[in-house]
């Protein structure tokens, strides 16, 4: 939605993903932002305060109600774009497969993010590279350890 990718990039936020989605009973806007250094409380409320008169003056739900939520995508979210491959470069991932790879077992690998093209995706695991075809990539997100 142009409306939104323009008014969060002007405010110098990444525009990483919307969604419209019932939750609770009841219709959501979410917006997910991020920005170097990280999203807070105040961040999120500027943006939803940017945008919520525009939206409404756009209906972009054609009349129906919804709840306008902006939030930081989190630390553990799936990457969805390429800017979120590009940032995780040289950083440990997760990733997770549709099926395994001919010749083995596993649908679940864990290393680090070498680079992603338009075909394929590379992360290096114990020490040896392993290049995956984007089309057999369930999932990819950061790796986080407890």
């Amino acid at each position: 939605m142009p409306l939104i990718r323009e008014t969060t990039e002007k405010m110098g936020y990444e525009l990483v993903d919307v969604e419209y989605k019932s939750m609770y009973g009841d219709m959501h806007l979410i917006i997910y932002i991020a920005r170097e250094g990280g999203v807070s409380l105040d961040d999120c409320e500027a943006v939803s305060n940017a945008l919520d008169g525009p939206l409404d003056a756009l209906d972009p739900t054609g009349g129906r109600l919804y709840h306008l939520d902006v939030s930081s995508p989190g630390l553990d979210r799936p990457f969805k774009t390429q800017r979120d491959y590009e940032r995780n470069y040289g950083e440990k991932v997760e990733v997770k497969l549709f099926a395994p790879i001919k010749g083995t077992k596993t649908k679940l690998y864990e290393g680090t993010l070498i680079s992603r093209t338009d075909d394929a995706l590379t992360i290096e695991v114990d020490g040896e590279q392993l290049v995956i075809e984007n089309s057999l990539v369930a999932l990819v997100r950061p790796y986080i350890e407890f």
